[in-house]
């Protein structure tokens, strides 16, 4: 107890947060029905303005630690084709899914499957990194399965 009350926050801490409630607006946002055509219909046109808007902001903190004295990325295919995962894969296609899902099964159905995305960047970092798993990600495993098993039954 008494390590919980010396924790401090800081600015990631804060990020994350906000992260966390803008995720959950956008994901409420899907189910409303009187959504515009680009939250509803036009899921692609939704998404561009979405991929547009990240890369605007990406660019300008780039272009600010770029102009703060920060290395210059070293270019190579390891580095291309990891971009290229990202913005096609997480950006695009996970997106899509997401926003499909939420949409046919609810947004309180499908927060229960946000817990898995730490299990998924262990298997990811595992298969795309060489990162060896250990026995903590079996028993993260086990208890985000059994949280959404036990959060699931009426």
């Amino acid at each position: 107890m008494g390590q919980l009350l010396r924790c401090r926050l800081v600015a990631g801490d804060l990020y994350m947060i906000l992260a966390t409630i803008a995720w959950a607006f956008y994901s409420w946002l899907l189910m409303q029905p009187k959504d515009p055509p680009a939250l509803r219909g036009d899921w692609a046109a939704f998404l561009l303005a979405q991929v547009i808007y990240g890369v605007l902001w990406s660019g300008a903190f780039a272009g600010a630690e770029l102009a703060g004295g920060a290395k210059a990325i070293a270019w190579s295919w390891p580095v291309a084709a990891g971009m290229l995962f990202v913005a096609v894969g997480p950006a695009i296609i996970a997106f899509r899914c997401w926003g499909a899902g939420v949409q046919a099964a609810g947004p309180g159905i499908a927060s229960f499957f946000v817990n898995l995305t730490p299990l998924f960047a262990a298997m990811l970092s595992a298969a795309i990194l060489g990162e060896t798993p250990h026995l903590y990600h079996a028993v993260a495993f086990a208890l985000i399965v059994g949280g959404i098993v036990i959060s699931a039954r009426r």
